[in-house]
């Protein structure tokens, strides 16, 4: 039976409850626990799956499908541990598989609430895998006190109680502000968000303090004190340069230890740090930089590529340098020329996206690197957007689009080099889909396999022709247009394994110009990055050589 860490925030939001969760796992990990982490989204959406990149930041995809919370990534990231569909919830999934169960009648004609219906619907959730890990970390979304996170604050009393005694500790996340005038870091907003807390049935066990300044004995003892916890147990959390530090910083402040503590396991095996530190060496100890430009069309907000940005962190690990990544808006292409915008940079990154806004930008972008020889990786959109400059500018297909904007703008513009997919094979069967479809949850999602072709560039940086990549789109490329595309050096290096849907290509007169249908940002890892970054990456110091 899995131990339980429930972690709560309070006072304001964005104060890194999914980075501690995160950081804390590796931590458990590092002495000798196997843990999986959990969010818990008190939004009515079923899934992040149909919000904007604006509103919610990036979608992070799991291999069986789910679209979830960025923070996922985050708990990937840190443990390597693959999220699966039950390790994400909101109150929408909450209250429609509630809705569906009262409608299939299976409530008996009870009348239908919150408690216990609802309650016991988010218990089932947490309780789906308890067997399988020593300690289950369960992240709690929004601020105590925020009216549709009370069912979530209910529930975990309640499968407090219904638990062992000593099998569930509560760890709150909160903010010492600092005020200036008086020189002060203040405890009261802290008091009240315990206070809060404890008025709902839940007494913190571990309290991390976030603060701007280091917080002295005498503020943590009066912590201590006035929200009932020992003071080995208040953390604090200072500001990072980077994420990455975030298991060792914690680990220094006594996280780790807090936690056995507070369970009572002791004597605590001892933690093996070795591969964070050798992560925080690799960052410290950069031995060059190279600069990259995203062009994409979310860029206002870096959380909508996230994953992106993470993954070129771990690439310039991987080649011990600095990645110096810059976004610049797509849409800025479609009236200007790209060349001063782009010419200083050692290579180009395109991301995915949905709609036409942006696009004629990106395309722009991918034709300047691969006349000028940059490097460049093109992912989802941005594989496709460099398949239809190859088709307008190399094959002769002047008109050359995607179904997509002609959906979009509602009348044919095109020629669809991009085409709406309406049937693929998932596994052992076969999935069927129309344009009019709901949008929730009909992508093409989740982990598909793919055959490289043997001498390709993408079969020499995997170091295998057998890949399995997760996915996140609708449109693919026309396969009848692969003839005439590798007549003028486009190679379609890498298919599904029945030949019918193309998941890379690459122009092979070029230094490194690769664009795949999938996410490979969404399986990149500090300790281990993914090879097409690490590949890029080094790509762009080469070229930073030749500049």
């Amino acid at each position: 039976m899995a131990r339980y860490v429930f972690i709560t925030g309070g006072v304001v939001s964005s104060l890194g409850k999914g980075l501690a969760s995160a950081a804390l796992g590796a931590l458990l990990q590092a002495r000798g626990f196997s843990v999986r982490l959990r969010k818990l989204d008190p939004y009515l959406n079923v899934d992040p799956g149909t919000m904007s990149p604006f509103e919610h930041g990036e979608v992070f995809v799991t291999d069986d499908g789910a679209e979830t919370d960025l923070d996922l990534g985050h708990y990937e990231r840190f443990t390597g541990v693959s999220a699966r569909n039950t390790d994400s919830v909101s109150s929408g999934r909450i209250y429609s598989n509630v809705l569906e169960k009262e409608r299939r009648g299976e409530y008996l004609g009870k009348t239908i609430q919150v408690i216990p219906h609802v309650t016991n619907e988010i218990k089932d959730f947490l309780d789906v895998g308890d067997d399988e890990v020593d300690f289950m970390l369960c992240e709690i979304g929004g601020t105590v006190g925020d009216i549709e996170g009370l069912p979530f604050f209910e529930a975990i009393r309640q499968f407090s109680q219904d638990r062992p005694r000593g099998q569930c500790i509560f760890m709150h996340l909160t903010l010492l502000p600092y005020l200036a005038a008086s020189g002060e870091l203040k405890t009261k907003p802290t008091q009240h968000s315990v206070k809060e807390l404890r008025s709902i049935g839940l007494q913190p066990d571990v309290l991390v303090c976030r603060s701007e300044h280091p917080i002295p004995e005498k503020e943590r003892a009066k912590i201590a004190l006035f929200c009932n916890v020992r003071p080995d147990s208040v953390i604090p959390a200072y500001d990072l340069k980077s994420i990455y530090e975030a298991p060792l910083a914690y680990h220094r402040m006594g996280l780790d230890q807090a936690v056995l503590d507070a369970f009572g396991i002791s004597p605590a095996p001892k933690p093996d740090l070795t591969r964070w530190e050798d992560v925080m060496d690799r960052l410290n100890n950069a031995e060059g930089e190279v600069r990259v430009a995203i062009v994409g069309k979310y860029v206002q907000l870096e959380d909508a590529y996230k994953s992106i940005a993470e993954a070129l962190t771990h690439g310039g690990m991987a080649n011990r340098v600095r990645v110096k990544a810059e976004w610049i808006d797509a849409e800025i292409f479609e009236t200007e020329d790209p060349a001063p915008y782009l010419e200083n940079y050692h290579a180009i990154l395109v991301p995915g996206g949905f709609g036409e806004r942006g696009t004629e930008g990106k395309i722009r972008a991918a034709q300047f690197a691969r006349e000028k020889g940059v490097p460049y990786l093109g992912i989802c959109l941005g594989m496709q957007m460099a398949v239809i400059e190859a088709a307008r500018n190399l094959a002769g297909v002047a008109d050359a689009g995607s179904e997509e904007f002609d959906h979009e703008a509602g009348k044919k513009r095109f020629t669809p080099v991009v085409y709406h997919l309406k049937e693929w094979v998932q596994g052992n069967h076969r999935v069927e889909r129309k344009l009019d479809d709901d949008k929730g949850g009909t992508m093409r999602l989740g982990a598909y396999s793919a055959v490289l072709q043997a001498g390709s560039k993408v079969a020499e940086v995997y170091g295998t022709t057998d890949i399995e990549e997760r996915h996140r789109h609708r449109y693919e490329v026309d396969i009848k247009y692969r003839e005439p595309l590798e007549a003028c050096g486009l190679e379609f290096s890498g298919m599904s394994p029945d030949g019918r849907l193309p998941e890379i290509v690459e122009h092979k007169d070029h230094p490194w110009f690769i664009g795949v249908q999938f996410h490979p940002e969404l399986k990149s890892k500090p300790f281990a990055p993914h090879p097409l970054f690490a590949g890029f990456i080094k790509a762009a110091l080469d070229q930073s050589r030749l500049v």
